[in-house]
């Protein structure tokens, strides 16, 4: 057991280091248009993520912006956000992806931290536990993008509002 309670003091650790240091990056490094952010083909535009019912579990799972008020931009949409603001929240996706990714590697320090089977145990459970919020910001992104391209539109002049395509898909 000593060596499963360094690992979680080790996990609590970076978990909240690497959250301060996802505060800080600039916005600028972050471009959802390019690799590894930009969609990949097989996630059709995120549709990929529906075979994981990733729409009936992915308000359920743990979320910054609610556990930490005004740390993280709102991820609420509403029918006044801008184009910018939507990139901004874009980026924060980015962000994120990163943020759970790194998580995912630091966490086989588990394996040095606790040897053995216990160590490799902790490590991928670590890692599985990771995935999902990076599945969550892979699966929004692309909506996310329409949305801002949609709204760059409307705010040059060339479309109509329509405040459908801000509300959150639930079902």
């Amino acid at each position: 057991m000593y060596g499963f309670f360094h690992c979680f003091e080790y996990l609590f650790l970076i978990g909240i280091i690497s959250f301060a240091i996802g505060r800080m990056f600039p916005k600028k490094w972050f471009d959802y248009e390019m690799f590894p952010y930009k969609p990949f083909e097989f996630e059709h535009g995120g549709a990929f993520y529906n075979r994981f019912g990733i729409k009936k579990w992915r308000d359920k799972v743990p979320d910054m912006s609610r556990i930490l008020p005004g740390t993280i931009p709102e991820k609420s949409l509403s029918s006044k956000i801008t184009a910018e603001q939507l990139d901004t929240l874009i980026k924060e996706t980015c962000i994120a992806e990163f943020i759970h990714t790194v998580l995912c590697i630091l966490g086989f320090r588990c394996v040095v931290i606790w040897p053995g089977a216990g160590g490799w145990i902790v490590s991928f459970l670590y890692m599985f536990l990771n995935i999902p919020f990076n599945m969550i910001q892979r699966f929004n992104r692309p909506k996310l993008a329409r949305v801002a391209e949609f709204l760059r539109k409307k705010e040059q002049g060339a479309g109509t509002f329509e405040p459908g395509l801000c509300k959150r898909e639930n079902q």
